[in-house]
């Protein structure tokens, strides 16, 4: 069997029914509400939240910097001129090593010799020599006053080269004038003395001091005593003239021995 086709209403002839809407919870001795449509929200749920919005809000401004100062503008760059190109760098040559100064080679030592004569170049000086003594009262004896030219070695110590203190002595000066050993104050360190032998060897002494004594007060000890070296001493009067007594003091060169010279060598 087939169906029937729906009924339609006639909206002239039958109404058609209302729907009322669901019964609410009042309390009693309520007043009651009007009608309010199915869609309305009831009265005993609670509003939702309000949705965050969905972009967050704006950052609050910043505050306004100073204006920066204007700087001046940079002078404009000048090219630097082209440099001279530099000449090639030779090879430096190795260093030589300098020559170490050589130490003072010690003079040989000569044997004993008899003296013959003294030279002083820085007075001009060349005197014989003649062997002394000592007399009665063990002082040293003098050469001849007629000879104002010549002096006179202790024979009773070292010759001239030998280890030791050799003695020569001279006047200063005579009544006819000055003798041999007139200028020997004059003398200062580092000049030569040289003493001819009789082996034709010839001793070489540089000048140390020149020193003068009062006689009264001679350091015979200083002036005599034995050295480990050859040295020479050369001494002639000085200082105070009296008529009576002659010169108060003594003048005594100190020289030591730096060089010996063979007969073949010597001029």
């Amino acid at each position: 069997m087939g169906r029937s086709p729906p009924r339609r209403w006639n909206s002239g002839t039958r109404r058609r029914p209302r729907v009322r809407p669901p019964p609410r919870h009042r309390s009693p001795g309520a007043p009651p509400l009007p009608y309010e449509p199915p869609s309305a929200v009831p009265a005993h749920h609670p509003p939702p939240p309000p949705r965050p919005p969905s972009s967050p809000p704006p950052p609050p401004p910043r505050p306004a910097q100073p204006p920066r100062p204007v700087q001046p503008p940079r002078p404009p760059q000048t090219s630097r001129p082209p440099q001279p190109a530099r000449p090639p760098q030779q090879p430096r040559k190795p260093q030589q090593p300098q020559p170490q100064p050589q130490q003072p080679r010690q003079p040989h030592i000569l044997s004993r010799s008899k003296p013959t004569s003294l030279n002083i170049p820085y007075l001009g000086l060349q005197a014989p020599l003649m062997g002394l003594g000592l007399d009665r009262r063990q002082q040293l004896t003098t050469p001849p006053l007629d000879k104002p030219k010549l002096a006179g070695w202790y024979e009773g110590g070292p010759s001239p080269g030998e280890k030791g203190t050799a003695v020569v002595v001279g006047h200063l000066d005579t009544r006819t004038g000055p003798a041999v050993f007139a200028g020997l104050s004059t003398l200062k360190p580092g000049l030569l003395v040289e003493a001819l032998r009789a082996d034709g060897r010839t001793a070489v002494y540089t000048v140390d001091a020149v020193r003068v004594y009062e006689k009264a007060r001679f350091p015979s000890q200083e002036v005599y005593g034995a050295r480990k070296r050859p040295e020479l001493r050369l001494i002639t009067c000085g200082g105070v003239y009296d008529r009576r007594s002659g010169y108060k003091s003594n003048v005594v060169v100190f020289a030591h021995l730096t060089k010996t010279l063979e007969p073949s060598r010597h001029a």
